[in-house]
């Protein structure tokens, strides 16, 4: 499975503007039991660089996905995580591996009760999960010094920019269906706001009110 993503972030390095993903990211990848984190129907494809269902018409994002959104969110072992978007938990963790905490919310009680048992069996005790809608963020526990999301707004929330710290940085999908791209959104220390455009990906729509989002650009 790494060796595929390695394959993969070469090919595209035009895109992802980078040869070589971080090897604490690849690291954590290889370590983590991704079979562990699938419904027993589809184990037999665990490792394959392809999105899997879970349930719920949501799926397990494909690896390289994976390990590119990982990559560009920089993170630091002191880093506290909002997630959005816990599905079955392998994202989570993932940033488990990489930084101090982790909060996820999951708008499917089904899918984060099940991301809770996974989690729980591989020994994640730095993760909390909630259930919510992800539109809104985690503000009890914000700002965050990352924050990252697994559903695709048509624009970005304004909940999730106001919880990102000054210095801080989302990596969000954003955009409809057929032309959604995934974007870095950077705050600087005086809390103004930069978004970058990375590549094309598809993802599905993450629920809430769009209104009044932020455009990225």
């Amino acid at each position: 499975m790494v060796a595929a993503i390695k394959v993969i972030a070469r090919h595209l390095a035009g895109e992802i503007r980078k040869t070589t993903l971080d090897d604490r990211v690849l690291s954590a990848m290889a370590k983590i039991p991704r079979h562990e984190f699938v419904p027993v129907e589809v184990r037999p494809y665990a490792y394959r660089n392809r999105p899997l269902p879970i349930g719920f018409d949501k799926t397990i994002s494909q690896p390289f996905i994976v390990a590119v959104m990982t990559d560009l969110l920089d993170l630091k072992p002191d880093d506290v995580v909002l997630e959005i978007g816990t599905g079955l938990g392998y994202q989570s963790a993932v940033l488990g591996e990489l930084a101090c905490r982790i909060y996820s919310v999951e708008i499917i009680e089904e899918l984060a009760q099940r991301a809770v048992q996974r989690l729980k069996r591989e020994d994640y005790a730095n993760i909390e999960v909630r259930v919510g809608n992800g539109y809104f963020g985690w503000p009890e526990h914000s700002p965050f010094d990352k924050v990252i999301v697994t559903a695709a707004p048509d624009l970005i929330p304004p909940p999730l920019i106001n919880q990102v710290k000054a210095g801080g940085r989302m990596v969000i999908p954003v955009g409809l269906p057929d032309a959604q791209r995934l974007t870095v959104v950077d705050k600087d220390l005086n809390g103004r706001v930069k978004t970058k455009q990375i590549m094309q990906v598809l993802f599905s729509a993450l629920e809430g009110s769009e209104q009044f989002a932020f455009r990225a650009s």
